[in-house]
């Protein structure tokens, strides 16, 4: 490790945190440590040759902040390896490490920093910590009472073995970085590095102290980490229990702990065994004979161990059948234990066969039927027409692949809106189950029914319908008046049916990934909706102007409101026959509700020749087409209008109630599209002083294209149909820089009205 800069204070922590595939939830995870009461300190985070933003995430952190440093490894090592180079750029008093998608507590470092100065500066310090599940769900640690702050400020293992009994893991202690140079500690390669590090960690240390204080959040992630990751690699723990008792043998003072970790071990290995998210079918005889093997190489004979005794009888015939290698015997006490639960699973089930229709009795069968790999069923908006990124997909696949058939999901009267090329299917229908059944691929912008029961060798491209500046997902399960369902469970099992979720730009990608986990693969390949706003013309736009009756030469703005959650009934945020008046001649308004409010109640508005309802237009990208501007409020398609490079203006009248009634992700007021309006006389003076389109609109636009509009460069479907439908890797064609893009034109320009009509307002 580094001797410390001279001149330069020596931090009272060094804060080792490696990073792979956890993008999603570094940001939070380095936060949690710069943001500290406690200032003392240095943030060493390792960029583990992570494939997604995890290093540019840690760049970015570097370059703000210069507690903050940044290592970077040329290839994927694993967690062990990755804080070994955290570990020789450390030069703190103590070590901690936390994993990338873990936080500390508020107020955590400075607990400790008086934990250890109350206890003599220890060489190990525990302290708790309490797992936070993907629902949400926050339990403290259950051996939690082991860690109780009576008796000697600091001690031996030996003093409180019981202690050994508590999580074997590196982030819930620091390490006085001294001690850890002394005694060599490093970690090794694999899986399951924790063990040989922390075992000899506490058995060597000459003062250990306990906080009883929760410091850490341990996330447990549906999906990408060890413990929902099924593989062979898991038998690399023979290789950590090896290296462990390598390491007691070559200190024979501390061989009397033999017996106690050998019990241990066994625990570990039953509780791998039996864990089928870990140990995939294929791999379970190996793991059992090599456990077997192990168990009685390093078994001690009549050895009880320094632990107290703590186990129940099952588990010691547990323990001892898998030291013999009696699998067959091992199993039947498995089954007898889980032979309840499992009777009463399959009465459920098959009190839920004998309700099925007729039409599910026909979907059973048609799943056994082979699979039709040359057809695609699409769906968009809840058996809605014709739309959104599925129809893009639609058209776009047929073009490249004409030998594939395509069918549509919509109700009889959406039927119109299809190609002929495509074939309707009408939901609850027989044809329709058989489609679901046997279809090689499905595409939805929302979600399949909830029957549907996937199989091996179809594919499920989730497309979905906009970048999320709303919460979605498991983000909503502290707000149930803005959730449509509080069915999380359905929820997940739905997304783990998905193979791709379409991304249109990394922000949508970290949301989703966090609000709706689970092992797809993300496709950031854009939005295929938004292509047609690179291949339209300019008389593609004035034929759409024409078609929806806008006067020529007029100023077209599209008005399109998203939904309240805090409400049932069609909210009426702009008073239309007062905007129209004090706008003057040169404006026409195009309101779009929100689909939410077709059958909803609402006063109805009064007729005026410049005020079109298009609510009922079958595309909203036509509407973008034909209009000059945007007004708009928390709607998702700013986001798409903006790939257009046409004036957005926001009316947020409403921002503190639509906030707390369902929580964004960000504060749009502090990274506009464009101009701000809070009340309907400033959205009137934004258009009539020319403001809309001014230079400040400009940039705010540009600045808002380039975070969100990455990809959406007009050949998204194209990338799409190419790696899903054809099977190539790489997405082609590549995605053309912002700058290169040329989007549709706007109509012909117009004469900005001057601000005559002020006095109107007063």
């Amino acid at each position: 490790m580094p001797a410390p800069t001279p001149g330069c204070p020596v931090p009272r922590f060094s804060v080792i945190v490696p990073a792979y595939k956890v993008q999603a939830y570094l940001g939070e995870s380095l936060d949690s440590v710069l943001t500290q009461s406690c200032p003392d300190l240095e943030l060493i985070a390792v960029d583990d040759a992570s494939p997604d933003a995890c290093g540019a995430i840690i760049d970015e952190y570097a370059a703000r902040d210069p507690r903050v440093t940044a290592v970077r490894l040329a290839h994927n090592l694993g967690p062990g390896p990755a804080r070994n180079a955290g570990l020789a750029r450390a030069t703190g008093d103590y070590l901690i490490f936390l994993d990338g998608d873990d936080t500390l507590v508020p107020g955590a470092l400075q607990a400790l920093t008086d934990r250890l100065r109350a206890t003599g500066s220890p060489d190990v310090l525990i302290y708790d910590h309490a797992r936070v599940h993907w629902s949400g769900e926050v339990v403290r640690d259950r051996l939690s009472h082991r860690l109780s702050e009576e008796g000697p400020a600091s001690f031996r293992i030996a003093d409180r073995p019981a202690l050994l009994a508590m999580p074997m893991v590196v982030w819930n202690k620091a390490y006085r970085r001294e001690y850890v140079e002394r005694e060599g500690l490093r970690f090794p390669p694999g899986l399951y590095e924790d063990t040989p590090w922390t075992y000899p960690a506490l058995l060597a240390a000459e003062s250990i102290a306990v906080l009883d204080r929760v410091c850490v959040h341990y996330r447990r992630r549906r999906t990408g980490s060890i413990l929902t990751t099924a593989g062979p690699r898991h038998l690399e723990v023979f290789d950590q229990y090896d290296r462990l008792f390598g390491y007691l043998a070559g200190r024979p003072e501390l061989e009397r702990w033999r017996g106690t970790l050998h019990r241990r071990m066994a625990s570990h290995f039953c509780a791998v065994h039996a864990d089928a998210r870990r140990l995939p079918r294929a791999s379970r005889a190996e793991f059992f004979a090599r456990a077997s093997v192990l168990l009685r190489r390093h078994r001690v004979p009549g050895a009880r161990g320094s632990l107290p005794l703590s186990l129940s009888r099952t588990d010691r015939i547990r323990h001892a059948l898998m030291r013999l290698g009696a699998r067959r015997s091992y199993r039947l006490l498995s089954v007898l234990r889980s032979a309840g639960p499992t009777l009463g699973r399959a009465a459920t089930a098959l009190g839920r066969g004998l309700r099925e229709s007729a039409l599910r009795l026909h979907y059973r069968i048609q799943r056994l039927l082979p699979l039709r790999p040359e057809l695609a069923v699409f769906s968009a908006y809840w058996h809605g027409g014709y739309a959104c990124n599925p129809a893009a997909i639609e058209a776009k696949l047929r073009e490249l692949a004409p030998g594939m058939r395509t069918a549509w999901i919509c109700d009889p009267a959406h039927a119109a809106t299809l190609p002929r090329e495509t074939v309707a299917l009408r939901p609850g229908s027989a044809a329709y189950w058989s489609a679901l059944a046997r279809a090689g691929y499905l595409v939805t912008n929302v979600n399949f029914d909830r029957a549907l029961v996937k199989r091996p060798g179809q594919v499920l491209l989730q497309t979905q319908h906009g970048t999320p500046l709303k919460r979605v997902g498991l983000d909503l399960q502290d707000r149930p008046a803005a959730t449509p369902t509080t069915d999380f469970a359905g929820l997940l099992r739905g997304a783990d049916q998905w193979d791709y979720l379409l991304s249109s730009n990394r922000h949508s990608t970290l949301v989703w990934e966090k609000a709706v986990p689970s092992s797809y693969t993300t496709l950031e390949y854009g939005y295929p909706r938004n292509d047609v706003f690179h291949r339209a013309t300019r008389s593609d736009v004035l034929a759409l102007r024409e078609r929806l009756g806008i006067p020529a030469g007029s100023t077209a703005i599209l008005y399109a409101p998203t939904h309240r959650d805090y409400r049932r009934s069609r909210p009426d945020h702009l008073e239309f026959e007062r905007l129209l008046r004090e706008l003057g001649p040169r404006f026409t308004v195009l309101v779009r509700t929100h689909l939410t409010y077709a059958n909803a109640p609402g006063r109805p508005w009064e007729p005026h020749p410049r005020l079109l309802d298009v609510s009922a237009h079958p595309s909203v990208e036509e509407l973008c087409l034909a209009s000059d501007a945007l007004v708009t409020d928390y709607s998702s398609l700013m986001f798409d209008y903006a790939t257009l490079d046409r004036p957005i203006v926001i009316h947020a009248d409403d921002w503190e109630a639509y906030e707390a009634a369902r929580g964004t992700y960000f504060d749009l007021r502090s990274c506009p599209p464009g101009a701000i309006a809070r009340t309907q006389d400033e959205l009137v003076d934004i258009f009539t002083t020319g403001h809309w389109q001014g230079s400040r609109s400009a940039q705010l636009r540009s600045a808002f294209r380039a975070r969100f509009c990455s990809y959406d460069d007009g050949h998204a479907a194209e990338r799409v149909v190419r790696r899903v439908f054809l099977g190539q890797s790489t997405p082609l064609p590549p995605v053309v820089p912002l700058p290169e893009r040329h989007p549709a034109p706007a109509p012909p320009p117009t004469t900005t009205p001057q601000p005559a009509l002020a006095h109107v307002r007063q």
